[in-house]
């Protein structure tokens, strides 16, 4: 049951099961060292207001999502957040963890005095852009790209 999820932020403990859970995301990525990661994460905390939202069941970290709080010179000065590497585990998928942390990480930013929360999906599937609809997300705005050239 989705409410028994107990979610937080990640800290260095967690980045072992936090890369795990990583690779369901993007599984063809290239191996982080938990060395780059504690590195990572600790650059991370620098950034007011940002934060790796992890979700467990039982002691399982079984989802996370990363929001960054973007510091903003229009709108009053007032910031927005970005949500990126939304994964829920395969075996945990549909029972409405993901909903749960999405909420608390959408919370947290209305508590930095974002004034939207924006997130992108490059999955074209269905049933993922139904679950962001149903977490509140609509699809309002294009967005658009550009990826460093492989060298």
């Amino acid at each position: 049951m989705a409410t028994d999820l107990d979610i937080g932020t990640a800290a260095q403990g967690d980045l072992s099961e936090l890369l795990e859970l990583y690779r369901q995301l993007h599984p063809r990525d290239p191996h982080l060292s938990i060395e780059s990661a504690s590195e990572i994460l600790q650059r991370f905390a620098g950034y007011r207001g940002s934060a790796i939202f992890i979700g467990r069941v039982g002691g399982k970290l079984i989802t996370t999502c990363a929001i960054i709080v973007v510091p903003n010179l229009t709108r009053g000065g007032l910031p927005y957040a970005v949500i990126e590497n939304v994964v829920t585990d395969e075996h945990h998928r549909q029972q409405g963890f993901g909903h749960l942390l999405l909420q608390a990480a959408v919370t947290h930013a209305w508590t930095f005095d974002c004034y939207k929360v924006m997130l992108m999906s490059g999955s074209k599937n269905p049933g993922t852009l139904r679950f962001y609809n149903q977490a509140g997300f609509e699809q309002s705005k294009t967005g658009f790209q550009i990826r460093r050239p492989e060298t």
